[in-house]
């Protein structure tokens, strides 16, 4: 449900109506990518809420057509999880600077399904949206690439690199790659 006050700046009840298709169009979708993107589902609900807020406010500026509405929403919603990311590995540097000492290693006894979640989450954000995409949702490498807005080659690349840093963390072994491979 749209709150009343996101709707008070548009100039027509077209634009509001436009808001409400494109959330009833997508919702499912954003929700199940975020889901995969994020560590918990409160997490995931608020970056799919995040994405819609921001569609809302630039109503006139997102293309249309349902193809490019959705590359659009699937985005917007890597970068807001690129940036709760990156606002979450500060926060975890700065608490282990202040304790002086690394975090715990994760428990033997987790199921198969935290294990992967430990593992996609160990990604970076461009390389998990990739996997998630390619990988969970099915889709092939040009649609994921138009889905991101980069190359086909570059997702395969990324497809790669994540593959062999997911066979690392699934294995036990430290992940290993660059501040610039993340950033890619």
């Amino acid at each position: 449900m749209i709150e009343a006050g996101v709707l008070e700046g548009y100039e027509s009840e077209a634009d509001a109506s436009r808001l409400g298709q494109l959330f009833d169009t997508h919702h499912d979708r954003l929700y199940r990518l975020a889901r995969r993107l994020s560590a918990t589902r409160e997490e995931a609900q608020d970056l799919v809420q995040d994405a819609f807020l921001r569609a809302a406010t630039a109503n006139r500026r997102m293309p249309q057509g349902a193809e490019a509405e959705e590359a659009w929403l699937v985005r917007v919603l890597i970068n807001l999880s690129r940036d709760r990311w990156r606002r979450q590995k500060v926060r975890a540097s700065n608490r282990r600077e202040a304790a002086d000492e690394a975090s715990p290693a994760p428990e033997a006894a987790y199921i198969a399904r935290l294990e992967v979640q430990r593992a996609l989450a160990a990604l970076a954000p461009r390389r998990r949206a990739v996997v998630v995409l390619h990988e969970m949702e099915g889709f092939d490498t040009a649609a994921v690439a138009r889905l991101l807005g980069i190359s086909a080659v570059t997702v395969r690349w990324h497809l790669s690199r994540a593959r062999g840093e997911l066979a690392r963390v699934l294995d036990g072994g430290p992940l290993r790659s660059t501040f610039h491979d993340r950033e890619a």
